[in-house]
């Protein structure tokens, strides 16, 4: 007990002064985590833990609460909207990934055809845990290529089910038809149960937890529902993780969604860098001296062959730019292929050093997709220009006690015309391509881009502006654009427009110099032209 207390306050101590610094520098947490799993293996050489099966159960339910927030953000009634996001282009990279793995794998390396199959149905699978959590932070998942990757994610959590399932009959050599009629009967009952039982037994108990105005009652239900339902799941022989989503989606269907999101965040974000680390333990310094070629080669041909095929796929139905950012966003090999790989070895059917080759490709391509997902616009632009749309920024190089209007909507096109009568200089910035289209054509000088991200604050040079004044309506992005600009020049004096007092009080942590409430201010000039007005 005594040495566990002392690894685990160890790491701890460890990923933060990592993070610390990787914050810094503006690296994403994830190489922190998967560092620190490196250094405390070797250091204490704990590498042996890395396949402990206590260790992984824990860390899978990072991923467990990962699925379970994405689920509350898409009910049944969103999931049927991104139908083709899910099924149609879920369907066809996974398959298509597959068979041209399959092919390489069999044809040409001449692996077995049982080796073939696991292998290259794995490395079909993109990183939900990587993918899925920096969308989330970042608010990326809102973006086209956010909505497109994350349906393509969700489609390939439940074609794990499947894999698993032909792992067990490979190693078995059981009958195949029963083992799918007995999976699909599994799925009817278990989806019935939580959907019609289920569903009414969570928002009972959601529902009196709430109302005892005890928090750790209501925090102690949403744990009950996230590991209940992933356990019920399991139980089947499903993933965790698809238990938790579909309780999400449930929940969603509630009015209790955005506390339980706000609730459960701790327990997610803990548990993910827990399974960070055991992936950075998972790292064999050695092998990968050995045979570092080989292993980057694979690595490069692996991400190279996905990235074609989502993009060819998710260019059907999106845009290039867009198809090009999802491609590059999910080229990297999912976190089951860890336990698919296990899985395999275990039933004979891959051999030890091509199971450590393959781990150390899946790893390394975790490793720098966090670096490719934050510089996801860089290169996006590299590649993809928009004609003829937007002014070039170098055109900003002297600007100085100018007025930011951030958005040009409705409201935005007021102020913009307020300030123009006032003869005062203004720069719009929208991150809505079709808004700075519109303003371009009325004349105004409009730029796109987003202003929660610093590079955008620099070039229309935040720090020398009057003021900064916030016209949007979505209330997560402008926390972000405020926290972004009062983080980069925190005397600016920022303006924001609010509809509501809940919105006020959301951003009343935040040094905002003014907040102007919309409806009140209506609802005074109109008692006051009531009031007032010459009859």
């Amino acid at each position: 007990m005594e040495s566990a207390l002392y690894y685990v306050t160890t790491a701890l101590g460890i990923s933060i002064v990592v993070n610390l610094i990787l914050k810094r520098l503006g690296i994403s947490q994830i190489i922190g985590y998967i560092m620190t799993g490196v250094v405390v293996a070797y250091a204490f050489d704990l590498r042996h833990m890395a396949n402990s099966h206590a260790l992984e159960s824990i860390a899978e339910f990072g991923i467990v609460f990962l699925m379970f927030t994405i689920g509350l953000e898409m009910s049944l009634q969103r999931l049927a909207t991104m139908k083709i996001d899910v099924f149609f282009n879920g369907f066809l990279q996974t398959t298509i990934t597959a068979a041209i793995f399959l092919a390489l794998t069999y044809g040409v390396f001449h692996l077995n055809l049982a080796t073939s199959l696991i292998v290259s149905m794995s490395l079909a699978l993109s990183s939900t845990a990587v993918v899925l959590s920096y969308l989330k932070s970042t608010k990326e998942i809102t973006r086209p290529y956010g909505q497109r990757s994350m349906g393509i994610l969700i489609y390939q959590d439940i074609a794990v089910i499947p894999i698993l399932l032909l792992i067990g009959f490979l190693g078995t050599g059981g009958d195949i038809v029963s083992v799918l009629i007995q999976t699909a009967l599994s799925a009817i009952v278990i989806v019935g149960l939580l959907f019609v039982v289920g569903k009414k037994v969570m928002a009972w108990l959601l529902h009196f937890s709430s109302t005892s105005n005890v928090e750790e009652l209501f925090m102690g239900s949403v744990l009950l529902i996230v590991v209940g339902a992933s356990l019920a799941v399991h139980a089947f022989g499903f993933t965790y993780s698809l238990g938790a989503f579909i309780a999400g989606m449930i929940i969603a269907e509630t009015r209790y969604h955005h506390k339980v999101e706000s609730d459960i965040a701790p327990f997610k974000d803990l548990l993910l860098g827990t399974f960070f680390v055991t992936v950075g333990m998972k790292i064999d310094l050695a092998f990968f001296a050995a045979h570092a070629l080989e292993v980057m080669g694979l690595l490069i041909a692996i991400m190279l062959i996905k990235a074609i095929v989502i993009f060819g796929v998710v260019n059907i139905y999106s845009k290039s730019k867009t198809a090009f950012k999802a491609s590059i966003a999910m080229a990297q090999v999912g976190e089951f292929s860890f336990a698919v790989f296990a899985l395999a070895s275990n039933h004979q059917l891959l051999d030890g050093a091509l199971s450590q080759m393959l781990v150390l490709a899946v790893v390394l391509s975790l490793l720098i997709t966090p670096f490719i997902l934050s510089n996801i616009s860089k290169i996006s632009a590299f590649f993809f220009r928009e004609p003829g749309a937007v002014e070039d920024f170098s055109m900003l190089s002297t600007e100085k006690n100018h007025i930011l209007v951030c958005g040009y909507g409705i409201v935005g096109r007021f102020v913009v015309k307020a300030l123009r009568a006032e003869g005062v200089k203004y720069i719009i910035i929208d991150n809505s391509y079709k808004h700075v289209q519109e303003a371009i054509a009325h004349g105004e000088k409009a730029y796109y881009g987003d202003m929660s991200k610093t590079a955008i604050l620099d070039k229309v040079h935040a720090a020398d502006a009057a003021s900064v004044i916030v016209t949007l309506d979505n209330l997560e992005k402008k926390r972000l654009i405020c926290e972004a600009v009062l983080g980069y020049a925190p005397k600016a004096k920022v303006v924001v427009k609010v509809v509501s007092l809940e919105e006020k009080r959301t951003l009343r942590d935040l040094p905002i110099s003014v907040t102007v409430d919309g409806k009140r201010e209506v609802a005074a000039r109109l008692v006051s032209e009531a009031l007032y007005c010459d009859i």
